[in-house]
């Protein structure tokens, strides 16, 4: 036994404060001197009101107030400020919180019980992992009536084990004689922990000091966990930021398959909520199904996600199912006890389900996916885990969709390249059509560089013999091959449809105005334009469908979608470029790369200009030029522009054919155009008077106007600049003429 006395008590030495109780018990005539030297001035009055109220009560369990036993309070104040600077987690600050208040209140130890805001559960604190995240065991509800009382209730209780009430609670508590227990609430009335402290059976029963001491340190607490809790949702989503940063750099650069996207999302959500498996599962909206061709990702970074065989499931089916179909997240903790939890997934894969967090993931307003966690490694998924992933889900669906979209253009792409080869196929010449017509090109020709020349007069053959004939003439063979050109030759008269009048025989007739040209004005033109120009004249309708720019419009034709101007001029040298890319085709193969690229630049403008809604500015331009005696034969842009009249010159050069061949064209014209005005019928739509069947008395007078408001400027502008073409001018107005004739006489009928 020790012996104290009040000199002993006043040399502030640090005591051993359970001997002191077990002295001051047993010799309550040095209690005085105890007080004398512990108790400050202001409290020795409080503590003498209390001694004579409480003299027939245990002495050292009610008589001195515990605040002022407690001279190092300031100390323990001072530690969980420190322990809210260097390790400012909720939990962190709730230990130390429980730490200070069991050592002021003399408690044995405390149990910490975390609050759920998503459900009256309370969960059992047991510490923090590696990653500094709570480890956490749900409380069963009839083991933790008391702490649950006062979460619900929000008040302090103090019970010992003779008391009826609770007995039954103490049963399973066998060690322990008192309880104090409180709850811990943030400054907004937040409900975040309760705390129970204990005495064992050898202890003194809890008193209202205790609880006084216990709620002046759980109300500054309070504040400090409020900031905790601040500083750690800072932190968590600065991490949370960085998380995400890392996830879409790294599943945006797999957008591209959906095979290497899949895993790496489900390891990611794996790693964001501390999950034992991951899994994703995709919608099948026709068939009303989820499936996974890559099931799950375990914790183990170097598991490859199971592929095969395949699962799918009825949507509604199992708590993924439900998600999908709802569109509403579940957090499960216990999947068994669950009814609407599917048992077939475990059968299929012999794995267990605890706890289930699954989540929707969007596109816009439709869901597309479903990703399910599995199995928190410690405790269960909490409503942070639920924020998280909210967070993550967004990207996951965005990442999702633009992979599925990508699928989709990758077999639009490849669908499109075996569209191609088959085209290709049927749209390219046989080998024998070749080697038929290579003795052909042996024999004598007519004379073909004349702006009169017939082509009705000759077959299609012949017109193949012809084209390549020109190109070499205009060009030889030094930089090109014989065979290529006749192959390049044969499956352009293949690519010309078969309409009444944009097909064959008209690019053939084109082409032979165009080397015509070439040949009488040798010294206007560049080699490299020379052959830009002629290739453009034979292949400038190629594919052409009989119906203009509008009609396509009109009707919202495909081609109209991808090419807003010039619709049918953009078809016609795109299906250019895709012949010479066949094999065996390339014409211009033994050409530099910078001349390949001129001539195709060229050959593209060439082409755009027979559109006649570029003719009429490129025209006035032009003529502006020339009445101000500007145009120059070195500019760069007014050759381009002459190019532009020539093609054009060319591509209606039927009009300044003798007349014989000129009344049969405007024949032909007119039943395409008649054609595209039975289509414009059949669509809903009135044909203008020029295109209507029924209206045949229309042709002269819209020849008339053709010639004299199109064809007539465009050879005049020519003429000025190029004399040598002053028979198309001529036979022009002559054909005019007749028109005008015909016109007059109609009217008179």
């Amino acid at each position: 036994m020790w012996s104290f006395n009040k000199n002993f008590f006043k040399s502030g030495k640090n005591l051993n404060e359970i001997k002191i109780k077990e002295y001051l018990q047993n010799h309550p005539e040095f209690l005085d001197n105890y007080v004398l030297s512990h108790v400050e001035p202001d409290h020795i009055q409080t503590w003498l009101e209390r001694k004579k109220n409480d003299k027939n009560r245990d002495l050292c369990a009610v008589s001195i107030p515990k605040s002022c036993m407690h001279s190092e309070s300031h100390q323990m104040i001072q530690d969980l400020s420190l322990t809210l600077q260097h390790q400012p987690t909720k939990y962190d600050v709730l230990v130390e919180l429980g730490n200070c208040i069991s050592s002021a209140i003399n408690a044995d130890g405390f149990t910490l019980f975390l609050a759920d805001e998503g459900d009256d559960s309370l969960y059992i604190y047991m510490g923090q992992n590696a990653r500094g995240e709570a480890i956490l065991t749900l409380a069963k509800t009839n083991e933790v009536e008391v702490p649950l009382y006062v979460a619900r209730q929000r008040k302090a209780i103090r019970l010992s084990r003779n008391n009826g009430d609770y007995s039954n609670y103490f049963k399973k508590k066998p060690k322990i004689g008192h309880i104090l227990c409180q709850s811990i609430q943030q400054p907004d009335g937040k409900l975040i922990a309760v705390i129970e402290f204990f005495k064992h059976e050898s202890g003194y029963a809890f008193q209202d000091e205790d609880e006084d001491i216990a709620y002046s340190y759980i109300i500054w607490g309070g504040i400090a966990l409020h900031y905790a809790i601040l500083c750690m949702n800072m932190n968590k989503n600065k991490k949370l930021n960085d998380f995400l940063l890392m996830v879409v750099r790294s599943i945006f650069q797999d957008m591209v398959s959906m095979e290497l996207l899949v895993p790496k999302i489900m390891n990611y959500a794996q790693r964001l909520v501390d999950a034992d498996r991951a899994s994703l599962f995709l919608v099948d909206s026709k068939q009303q199904e989820l499936y996974a061709t890559v099931f799950d990702v375990g914790n183990d970074e170097q598991q490859e996600g199971k592929s095969s065989p395949d699962i799918r499931f009825k949507m509604g089916t199992g708590i993924a199912g439900i998600v999908a179909e709802t569109g509403k997240t579940e957090n499960i903790k216990d999947a068994y006890s669950d009814p609407r939890f599917n048992h077939e997934i475990d059968k299929q894969t012999g794995y267990k389900t605890k706890s289930i967090l699954c989540m929707p993931l969007f596109n816009q307003t439709s869901i597309i996916g479903v990703v399910q966690m599995v199995n928190k490694r410690n405790g269960f998924f909490t409503e942070e885990d639920e924020k998280a992933f909210e967070m993550f889900a967004v990207y996951c669906g965005l990442a999702v969709h633009h992979t599925k979209l990508y699928d989709k253009i990758r077999k639009s792409e490849q669908k499109y390249k075996v569209a191609l080869e088959v085209l290709s196929y049927h749209s390219t010449c046989a080998e024998s059509e070749v080697q038929r017509l290579v003795p052909q090109l042996d024999n004598q020709f007519p004379i073909i560089d004349d702006y009169h020349f017939n082509s009705f007069a000759y077959g299609d053959d012949d017109k193949v013999c012809f084209a390549v004939h020109m190109f070499e003439d205009l060009f030889g063979l030094r930089r090109f091959d014989r065979q290529c050109l006749i192959r390049f030759t044969l499956t352009i008269r293949k690519n010309y449809r078969n309409v009444p009048y944009h097909n064959w025989s008209h690019g053939f007739s084109v082409a032979n105005t165009m080397y015509t040209l070439i040949k009488k004005t040798s010294d206007v033109f560049r080699p490299i334009e020379c052959l830009a120009l002629y290739i453009a004249a034979l292949c400038h309708d190629l594919d052409h469908r009989g119906k203009n720019n509008k009609f396509m419009a009109d009707t919202e034709s495909p081609l109209a979608a991808i090419y807003s101007t010039s619709t049918m001029e953009h078809h016609h040298f795109n299906q250019t470029v895709a012949i010479l890319q066949n094999d065996g085709h390339n014409i211009f193969s033994k050409l530099s790369y910078q001349e390949y690229k001129q001539a195709l630049s060229l050959i593209k403008h060439c082409i755009l200009a027979t559109d006649l809604a570029l003719f009429f500015p490129n025209k006035s331009k032009l003529t502006v030029l020339i009445e101000t005696e500007k145009f120059t034969w070195s500019s760069k842009e007014h050759r381009l522009m002459i190019q532009g009249i020539v093609m054009t010159a060319s591509d209606l050069s039927a009009s300044a054919k003798p007349w014989d061949v000129q009344e049969k064209t405007v024949k032909i014209i007119f039943e395409e155009f008649y054609d595209q005005g039975d289509a414009e019928r059949k669509a809903g739509k009135t044909p203008i008077p020029m295109m209507d069947r029924e209206q045949p008395n229309e042709q002269a007078n819209s020849q008339v106007g053709f010639l004299s408001g199109i064809c007539l400027p465009c050879y005049k502008t020519l003429y000025k600049l190029i004399p040598e073409t002053k028979p198309l001018l001529d036979m022009v107005q002559f054909n005019l003429n007749k028109w005008r004739k015909i016109a007059a006489n109609e009217e008179t009928l």
